[in-house]
């Protein structure tokens, strides 16, 4: 059983349904799951080592963000104490680049006013996690969460296209049995 996931925009979803019962009535095609676009408004953490964004968004609406990179050394082939001193520098630029995208959320999310209702993250778990260790971030644990971990460095279009990505429907697709495509694939199968 093969299975894929279609994002779908909010403004879409009436016709694609309805696209996709017409063109599969009896299958092979089924829906499996569908999950609702994140409440907005809702914050944006996006974090690598080198570079990060966060925003609040309200719908399409960027309501205050911030896009910026901090270096953090990356791992050396040295040996010894080099190697030592170059994991302290690197743990301690690592450090610094949490603190200051949790101070860049918390400012952004007092820029933007009220309350947020969900959260879109993606990028390095750990330092993700870092970031909402801080008192003034712990709330948006608690929220609806969609996490991206695989985004390439963080930048303004890679921020909109996270934005566009949590307000859509997440449709999970079941593509039907998987045949084989041939009789030596079957003969091979039922040994």
């Amino acid at each position: 059983m093969a299975e894929r996931l279609v994002e779908v925009a909010p403004d879409r979803m009436a016709g694609w349904l309805e696209r996709f019962e017409r063109n599969n009535p009896d299958g092979p095609q089924r829906i499996r799951a569908t999950r609702e676009p994140l409440p907005s408004p809702f914050a944006v953490l996006l974090i690598r080592r080198g570079g990060y964004a966060v925003a609040v968004a309200d719908r399409d609406t960027l309501s205050a963000h911030k896009v910026g990179s901090r270096h953090v050394q990356s791992r050396t082939a040295a040996g010894g104490w080099s190697q030592q001193r170059f994991a302290r520098r690197r743990d301690n630029q690592a450090d610094a680049l949490v603190a200051a995208v949790a101070d860049h959320l918390a400012r952004v999310r007092e820029v933007a006013g009220g309350p947020v209702r969900g959260l879109a993250a993606g990028g390095d778990r750990s330092l993700i996690a870092q970031v909402l260790d801080d008192p003034r971030l712990g709330d948006l644990r608690e929220l609806p969460t969609r996490e991206y971990p695989a985004v390439p460095d963080p930048r303004r279009a890679v921020l909109d296209e996270i934005v566009r990505r949590a307000r859509a429907y997440e449709v999970c697709i079941d593509d039907g049995p998987d045949e084989p495509s041939d009789e030596s694939d079957l003969t091979r199968q039922n040994r």
